[in-house]
């Protein structure tokens, strides 16, 4: 075998391979790349324009607004953060549209990881003062929990009360499922983070208020048609990008106007599907583990969204509230593809960055609620924390163990791809790596 040198240290083939797959996830390379102009550095010219933009705003604007300045600073040096960040941020796991967005999502994570470790270490009239910089309309608002009532009348049934609840929350909730299912991609898993959140609210219902729900709420609307109807359409468009065939041709090879606006759009999907299977019936007890805790971060992620506007008090309608939840479905896109591939690929032995900065976010989170939630957590009865805990295990072992049963009944459901000489049953991106390790371990 020939060596792969690094300055004067001799890597190993294990080496090699653990280097090619934590590239994968963490700094994925542009295979084909269509238009070169977009995919050079352009570090010259990107720095001349950062700096004069930056000497205009300074000479050029009124300074006269204490309240503008701040603003106008704030704003200037997250957009500063974001240049840097496309110039030295990873990639991550995806290419598309283009790995600079990539980088900006990461630099916005990073934003947020450091913003909220600035925020543990204010009291809380700064935090709110904070607020009211933000919004001045927050010094009137109120908690939801206190001015609705939650669970009432449930043995009341009519189609006009069933229907009132199909509102804009409803639809968003339907979609929402429809993207965790992208993500995930698994039946099995969506499910039992379907069940496994119902269970949650009933745990922490005597904490916040809103969790109360009459029983076919939760379970008819709910569980069965925004969940389960989220879940089947989300799987349904997963089990099409599978069975796609891409080829992806330049759109320098392309003669026809209307060619090349179709390849510049398909430009925003997928340039290839990977098939996912979390669990087989060899798993090992580490990735039953892994598993279990993916289920516990997901859940508090989705805990912390409610905490976090009963406890700092914004509606669930505001901006702060939104955007966050926007935010972090976005970021979770490369965190569950990097969690993945550390936990079900034995060369990868370190998970990737934004996997690692989604953890410190989520944790961070729980921890601003309950240091300016002291009240609120005071009531906590730990006897339904720790029940919690012992169900959320319970079912999801059960959901690992039907799924282990369901392959070993019907078999694997994979693809089977020809790499040149190399067969493998495998997804696109894999099969690129066969080949890459190939040269690197025979050249």
């Amino acid at each position: 075998m020939a060596a792969v040198y690094s300055g004067s240290h001799t890597l190993s083939k294990d080496d090699v391979n653990y280097r090619m797959h934590f590239r994968m996830i963490n700094e994925q390379q542009v295979e084909d790349i269509t238009i070169e102009f977009f995919y050079k550095p352009h570090t010259i010219t990107l720095l001349t324009c950062t700096v004069l933009s930056l000497m205009y705003f300074a000479f050029t604007r009124d300074d006269g607004n204490p309240d503008n300045n701040l603003w106008v600073g704030v704003i200037l040096v997250i957009s500063f953060f974001l240049v840097i960040s496309v110039l030295a941020f990873p990639n991550g796991p995806f290419t598309r549209p283009h790995p600079a967005i990539w980088r900006i999502v990461f630099g916005l994570s990073v934003l947020y990881f450091l913003f909220l470790v600035f925020i543990i270490f204010l009291n809380w009239q700064q935090v709110k003062q904070l607020m009211y910089w933000l919004d001045p309309n927050l010094r009137y608002a109120k908690r939801e929990a206190d001015i609705m009532e939650y669970a009432v009348n449930c043995h009341v049934i009519t189609w006009e009360r069933i229907l009132s609840h199909f509102d804009i929350f409803a639809f968003s909730h339907f979609w929402g499922w429809g993207m965790k299912a992208l993500l995930i991609r698994s039946y099995g898993l969506c499910w039992t983070i379907s069940i496994t959140w119902e269970l949650t609210e009933l745990f922490f219902m005597h904490l916040l208020p809103n969790f109360a729900e009459c029983w076919w709420d939760q379970v008819i609307l709910d569980i069965l048609l925004c969940n389960g109807g989220g879940i089947w359409l989300g799987m349904t468009v997963c089990r099409f990008l599978e069975m796609r065939t891409y080829h992806w041709a330049s759109i320098k090879d392309i003669h026809t106007t209307t060619g090349k606006i179709k390849r510049a759009v398909l430009q925003f999907t997928p340039a290839s599907w990977t098939y996912v299977r979390w669990l087989d019936p060899k798993s090992s007890l580490q990735r039953v583990t892994g598993v279990y805790l993916f289920m516990i971060i997901w859940q508090l992620t989705e805990l912390n969204t409610f905490f976090l506007k009963h406890i700092f008090v914004f509606p669930a309608s505001h901006a702060l509230s939104w955007c966050r939840i926007l935010f972090i479905g976005i970021i979770t896109a490369p965190t569950v593809r990097q969690y993945y591939a550390y936990l079900t690929d034995t060369q990868c032995k370190r998970v990737g960055t934004q996997c690692w900065v989604f953890g410190a976010i989520a944790f961070l989170e729980a921890l601003a609620c309950i240091k300016f939630g002291q009240d609120l957590f005071s009531k906590t009865q730990i006897l339904y924390v720790i029940l919690w805990l012992l169900c959320l295990a319970f079912i999801t072992f059960l959901c690992l163990y039907g799924m282990v049963w369901y392959a070993e009944t019907y078999g694997p459901r994979e693809k089977v791809y020809q790499c040149n000489s190399i067969r493998h049953h495998t997804s696109v991106p894999f099969c690129k790596l066969l080949l890459r390790l190939n040269k690197a371990t025979t050249n």
